[in-house]
């Protein structure tokens, strides 16, 4: 075995002319749930039980996409998701339409652990976190003041705009309204940068493990569900790797991103940054997206074919980076 590894990210897809204090408050979150998440490792806690402690942390911040500060609907709500994976006996659990659970990631892990299902969803998700008596708040906690003001901008655009971290001060220069050629599923969308969260994590036993989380897309139709809860999709780990994505998630479930990671280690006997690679150039004909990922042998990779990826990774040889731009 090569030691333990983490990696986080915040989001691929980053606007170039995002002010610098939110570049560096943005890398200042990823190392500190780096930070948080070495500590458990050298303490021998379990990757599953430390992609869900730095995962509940990212939602708990508003800076990023998930939890508290997530994208609003079209009707001014917040319906959010998130999945965990066990890497090996591959279990797994995924939540999606929730309004009311503070740390979603958390209800997804319950749903693996506590329940004979894999996914709930909506008005069954709610009632099993009520069953479960997981924290629960008014969705009115999920919303800031930014994000309905990125809403309004989003409804006047008649656009899903996938950056709502964007001020709305100079935001004339960011492309809300500027013609994009950017597409989702053939249809225009206007500034890319959704800004989901997800932590990937190799134990020093050998463990993988992932998990991912988010509000979605600002403006996004009630009820749609992205690539994020979607095991294979947004989320795998297996007994070779452990992958989360982020980007355009109709891209990524098209492309069962995730998953094509282990596949090509596994079929095609490449190494973990070869897979990553070979996924990112493969396997999302026209959509943007990015992902991190371990091995079970200690390594651990990103790969972004969007402008930038909110990330961070450390390794137990003391190795550690936080980036955003390639």
């Amino acid at each position: 075995m090569g030691g333990w590894a983490i990696a986080v990210h915040g989001g691929a897809g980053v606007d170039p002319n995002l002010p610098l204090q939110r570049q560096e408050e943005a890398k200042q979150l990823l190392t500190r749930c780096l930070n948080l998440g070495i500590s458990a490792l050298r303490s021998n806690a379990s990757a599953i039980d430390v992609v869900e402690l730095v995962v509940r942390e990212l939602e708990t911040d508003p800076l990023f996409n998930s939890g508290r500060g997530s994208a609003l609907t079209e009707k001014g709500t917040v319906e959010m998701e998130a999945s965990i994976m066990d890497g090996p006996k591959r279990r797994c659990g995924a939540v999606s339409g929730l309004t009311t659970v503070k740390n979603p990631i958390s209800l997804a892990r319950l749903v693996m652990d506590k329940s004979p299902h894999s996914y709930l969803a909506f008005d069954g998700a709610e009632e099993f976190a009520r069953q479960q008596g997981v924290e629960l708040v008014d969705n009115d906690y999920f919303i800031t003041p930014e994000n309905v003001g990125m809403l309004k901008l989003a409804k006047e655009a008649n656009a899903i705009l996938f950056d709502y971290r964007i001020p709305t001060v100079g935001y004339e220069t960011c492309g809300a309204g500027v013609e994009s050629p950017l597409q989702m599923n053939g249809l225009p969308i206007s500034v890319y940068a959704p800004e989901t969260v997800g932590c990937v994590v190799v134990d020093g036993e050998g463990r993988c493990a992932a998990a991912t989380s988010t509000g979605g897309l600002m403006n996004k139709m009630t009820g749609r569900i992205g690539d994020s809860p979607l095991i294979g999709s947004g989320t795998y780990a297996c007994n070779v790797c452990g992958v989360s994505c982020t980007g355009e998630g109709e891209a990524i479930i098209r492309g069962t991103l995730a998953r094509e990671v282990a596949a090509v280690m596994e079929y095609k006997g490449l190494c973990l940054q070869e897979a990553v690679d070979f996924v990112i150039k493969h396997r999302l004909d026209e959509g943007k997206a990015g992902l991190i990922a371990v091995s079970n042998t200690g390594e651990v990779a990103c790969g972004f074919n969007s402008n930038g990826m909110f990330r961070g990774c450390a390794t137990e040889d003391g190795f550690m980076e936080v980036g955003i731009w390639e």
